[in-house]
Parts: structure tokens; sequence; C-alpha cells
């Protein structure tokens, strides 16, 4: 539960954390279009060398990045069988009795992970892990802003969004904190049935629930001290500016995309 990457941030001072936190924004919503364009095998190992450039880009360690995939590894492995064993083709790669496994079924099972470790590890590095919860909820309400036209609450949209991407990793401690104390008082997640294994999560949940209620009745009592009573008027200590590199980093960005079109045009393997 740890390893969970929303929310975390890793201070290296890479190109990554330099850059304009409404570009990294911008980048991120095209970078998941892009990551969904891909169809053959061409353009999906081109993804691959784009999320290791971005790995390597931002400068933090390769551990911590495999150990925000852990959360979303049985969902993963879920995906995969499903594909694996459920796609037809033309191929018939191994067959016992009513299961049959295609040689389609296997690069649909393949495509689907690395979109999966793509997605998260591409908007982790552009996102969470090289940007702050106040540049993010700046940058945000900057991207919002015109929708205040219409009477959207984009500050408080804003804040929410930052706030709930913040507390993440925090109820994730705290529900291991809770689980632990359960297990010290002879609790068991592990045995019995699904049934008894989801009435065993009731003294997590509850307790949970109330720390929860507690932490954000604690954080208004902090900003209402703090004279905090939403964006109008309110002046920023980092004023945003875009940068050279900004705009050099979204043309590569949007080269990629590009290139992954191509890629699905004249690209080889097998394809989606």
């Amino acid at each position: 539960m740890k390893g969970i990457a929303l929310g975390q941030y890793y201070p290296s001072g890479s190109v990554l954390h330099r850059l304009d936190p409404r570009m990294k924004v911008i980048i991120a919503v095209l970078y998941i279009v892009t990551t969904f364009l891909a169809k053959n095998v061409t353009a999906f190992a081109l993804l691959l060398v784009s999320m290791l450039l971005l790995i390597a880009v931002s400068r933090i360690p390769l551990r911590i990045v495999l150990s925000g995939i852990k959360p979303v590894l049985m969902i993963m492995l879920f995906t995969m069988v499903i594909n694996l064993f459920f796609v037809g083709g033309e191929r018939l790669l191994f067959e016992w009795k009513f299961i049959r496994i295609y040689v389609e079924g296997l690069y649909q099972a393949a495509f689907m992970a690395i979109r999966i470790v793509v997605l998260i590890v591409g908007t982790s590095m552009l996102l969470t892990y090289t940007t702050t919860p106040i540049m993010l909820t700046d940058a945000l309400e900057r991207l919002l802003a015109p929708l205040r036209v219409l009477h959207v609450p984009v500050h408080e949209f804003a804040m929410m969004m930052t706030i709930a991407l913040r507390f993440i990793p925090t109820l994730m401690e705290e529900t291991e904190k809770i689980m632990a104390a359960q297990k010290a008082r002879g609790a068991d997640f592990t045995s019995g049935s699904l049934v008894s294994r989801a009435k065993a999560l009731i003294p997590i949940l509850i307790p949970l629930f109330v720390s929860a209620f507690r932490r954000a009745d604690d954080l208004a009592t902090a900003m209402e001290c703090r004279c905090y009573h939403g964006g109008k008027g309110r002046t920023r200590m980092t004023v945003l500016h875009f940068h050279l590199g900004d705009f050099v980093a979204l043309t590569v960005f949007v080269a990629l995309g590009a290139g992954l079109i191509l890629a699905n045009r004249y690209g080889f393997g097998f394809s989606m």
C-alpha cells in the first residue's frame, strides 16, 4: 500500500521538475491519448521507449517507479488473463479441453499490460512524482479558468482534487495501521469464505471512515485559522510562466503522437 504513486512527490531537480505545471498537465493528457493510439508491436515498442526516457529524464530511482506499479498488479494480471483466454483468433497456440489460447490473445494480453504500465508510470512521472500538490492546484485552476464564465467554482474544484490526491497515501498508511492493530487483537483477514472475509473488513472500514472525517475536520479548521475563504481575491506566492523548455517538451510529445500514428500505419507485427 505504501508504494502507491498517487500523491507522492519525489524532489530531484530534473528537467521534468522544472517544467511549468500547466504544460505538464497538458502533456499528461496528450500522453494518455497517445497511449490509446498504439495498435501494433512497433507502436507499443515506441511507447515503452518513451516511458523509459521519462524515467531517465526525471532522475527518479527505478525501485520507486516499480513500487508504484505494485497496487495495480492484480488488476493488470486479471486483464491479461481475460485477454489471454477469451480473445479468439486464427492461429491456435495451445489447446486443452475447453481452453484455447491463440497467438492473437497472447499479443492482446501483452499489449494491455504494457498500456496499463505506461499509463501509470507516464502520468506519475509527469504529474505526482515531479509536481508538488500546490503547483498542481495552481495549474488546474489556471487551465480551468475559462469555466468561471459558466459560474463553475474552479478554485474549489482544483483544491478538492489536489487534497484528494494528497491524502490517498495517508489513508493507505492509516489502513495499514488499522489492519495491524486488528491483527494484534486476533482478527483474521485471510481465511474463510469470501463473505466472511468481507465481514472481517468492517472493523477496518469503520475506524478508517472515522479517521478520514477527523482529518477532514482538522484540515478545515486549519484552513479557517489561516483565513482561507476560497479563491476570490487571493494572490499567489509563485507566478507561473511558460518558458522555451515547456514548448520544446510539448513539441516532443506531439512528435511522439505523430510517430505512433505513423507506426500504426507502417509498423510491423500484430495489430489490434
